[in-house]
């Protein structure tokens, strides 16, 4: 294995008196990937900001090589009149001064040292590089040639992101980086980070990047850092039978101290069993407490329950959209039925937020027609929401205005529905989290329980805890929901249709998010068309009952796998298999129980199938 890059020896550190982290270690080894992950809160950003020295330690030490370069994103590319390909080439300093001082060096050795040095760090390919780097974040070769001041405060980060990725530091720290980017921009920095060639810290709420981009998590709870070999679905294994064994000896331990301290109570005042009592007592004061780790409780969402409309909810024939009479979109041949869970697909500029403005009834056609259901309530959710929220109010004074006539613990419960609590509810807004602003957005986006749920970008903020509960969510809700993310396990467990935006025009995108991952990733080489369905043929009897047959067979084997990994869990919450005779026979059983629930996950997959071909085939 390599040298560490980074060594965090012991360090401690406080906020206003309170202790964030104690005591804590870890080792990054040169050129790894290392995913940060930790409740919101634990000191995730305080750790990296310990790292550059911006913050003193209190005690520990974190070391560096020597002359080793930490790279960040800037908080935002400044509003100027520079090009965006200059502004990410000037981010290469030492690229920067040698051209400088290759224009007015006279000395000949002086000259030769420049140009060897320049040709070692690659120079002449630096504007195709940063270019590339642009490109991959969304930037066309004409937006590349724009000033910065021609783009918002988004756009602008992408290139204070691209300017850190150019430079290429030794240790490159990203802090929630595809929180302004698309699910095209993150799918590209996914690919980008996998291959970078130097070492990587990235803190990120994002169970896609944290799968396909980095090799180790590194864990801040309680205070201390956890380090875990392989990507975070590979933690979340680990880290759960761990809990389970913590759980099991908690549970022993407090029925061991129970035990004893109902003897102590029954035998305290008789004076033949006082020295029994006393001895107990002792036993009790030794019983060393076992705490399991603070989990999370589940950050719920709880969407309020629409009436069932008649299908289809919206309809939309021949219509054109767009602005000022220009045409985004045009030839849309829309249906949208209430139980559809559809992703809207396709690189920023396309059209997925006019499309998206035109289903919430933000935006009106220019030709064609839309048809919509009577009654038909829409719930719209964007980030600019968000940041539209009265930061001088509170959320009770939010949810006050549109519900005047509800009493006040009826408001509370409404905002405890979307895991704001009663503190919360009565703190102004501009004093909470961006989560907890982005729960205040969708609690009031889904107030009188819309048929259709239109999320652009929902888990900016949300922490990987709320991003499961919204997944939940929205799994129970029975409206129709439309979908922009950048989050691919979302998209993956929420979306059922895909819909691409692409050229002017709204297609059914036929693959499924890992095939148009490689697209991206292939450089956007055109689909194959779809052949000409043929006419539905019933399938026979016999076809039917050997699909019902493959129904059971996949129910017995998912019955049988159930049983296997409550077999192993079970194995795993015995706290002796973690004793250090027997590390081996403990690592044998986490890696049985990763493959079980990896067996798992696929026999669920290929019963879904089954079951959906049979109802397919009755249907």
């Amino acid at each position: 294995m390599r040298g560490a890059m980074l060594r965090i020896n012991d360090i401690s550190y406080s906020v206003a008196g309170r202790p964030l982290i104690v005591n804590a270690s870890a080792n990054i080894p040169d050129g790894h990937k290392v995913g940060i992950v930790g409740r919101n809160g634990t000191g995730k950003t305080t750790l990296f900001r310990l790292i550059r020295g911006e913050l003193a330690l209190e005690g520990g030490k974190i070391s560096l090589p020597n002359r080793a370069r930490i790279g960040g994103v800037a908080q935002e590319v400044p509003g100027n009149e520079v090009s965006l390909i200059d502004t990410v080439l000037a981010a290469d300093i030492e690229r920067a001064k040698l051209l400088a001082e290759s224009e007015t060096a006279h000395d000949s050795a002086r000259i030769a040292d420049i140009q060897t040095r320049l040709a070692d760090i690659d120079a002449w390919s630096a504007e195709a590089r940063a270019s590339s780097v642009l490109r991959g974040l969304g930037f066309t070769a004409d937006e590349q040639k724009m000033p910065c001041s021609a783009f918002s405060g988004g756009w602008r980060m992408r290139v204070a992101l691209a300017a850190v990725l150019f430079s290429q530091p030794d240790l490159l720290l990203l802090d929630e980086p595809t929180n302004y980017l698309d699910l095209e921009g993150a799918l590209w920095l996914e690919s980008y980070l996998a291959r970078y060639p130097h070492t990587v810290l990235i803190i990120s709420h994002d169970r896609g990047l944290l799968n396909r981009a980095v090799g180790s998590i590194l864990h801040l709870e309680d205070r201390k850092l956890t380090l875990y070999q392989g990507n975070y679905d590979t933690f979340a294994e680990t880290r759960a039978a761990r809990l389970a064994a913590a759980e099991s000896e908690a549970k022993k331990q407090d029925a061991r101290r129970a035990h004893l301290q109902s003897f102590v109570d029954r035998f305290r005042a008789k004076a033949s069993k006082a020295v029994q009592a006393q001895s107990r007592l002792k036993m009790i004061a030794k019983l060393k407490p076992i705490t399991s780790p603070k989990e999370a409780a589940l950050k719920r969402f709880t969407f309020p329950e629409p009436e069932e409309l008649s299908p289809p909810i919206i309809r939309i024939e021949d219509g054109v959209v767009g602005y000022d009479g220009k045409a985004i979109l045009s030839r849309l041949d829309l249906r949208i039925d209430q139980d559809d869970r559809i992703a809207l697909l396709g690189r920023n500029g396309q059209g997925k937020s006019t499309l998206s403005k035109l289903l919430a009834d933000k935006l009106d056609l220019i030709q064609g027609r839309m048809i919509k259901a009577s009654k038909l309530r829409v719930g719209y959710f964007a980030q600019h929401q968000v940041d539209e929220l009265h930061i001088d109010e509170t959320p009770i004074d939010h949810i006050r205005r549109m519900r005047p006539n509800e009493t006040p613990p009826r408001l509370r419960a409404r905002l405890g529905g979307f895991g704001i609590g009663a503190d919360q509810a009565e703190t102004l807004v501009g004093k909470l989290s961006g989560g907890q602003k982005a729960r205040l957005s969708l609690m009031l986006a889904t107030l009188d329980a819309p048929h259709i749920l239109i999320l652009d970008e929902p888990t900016n903020h949300l922490d990987i805890e709320s991003r499961e509960a919204l997944v939940e969510a929205l799994t129970a809700y029975s409206g129709a929901v439309i979908l922009v993310s950048h989050d691919m396990h979302l998209l993956n467990l929420v979306a059922d249709r895909l819909w691409l935006v692409k050229d002017g025009s709204v297609n059914p995108y036929e693959g499924d998010l890992e095939s148009y991952r490689q697209m991206l990733l292939n450089g956007d080489k055109a689909q194959k068309p779809a052949k000409a369905k043929a006419p539905r043929k019933r399938p026979s009897r016999d076809a039917i009952l050997a699909l019902r047959q493959e129904v059971k067979r996949c129910e017995q084997r998912l019955e049988k796998l159930n049983d296997m990994s409550d077999r192993i869990a079970k194995k795993l919450a015995d706290p002796r298999i973690y004793d250090e005779d027997r590390v081996q026979e403990a690592t044998g059983w986490q890696k049985k129980y990763s493959e079980v629930m990896d067996g798992l996950e696929r026999a669920e997959a290929l019963w879904l199938k089954a079951q959906d071909k049979l109802e397919r085939a009755e249907g």
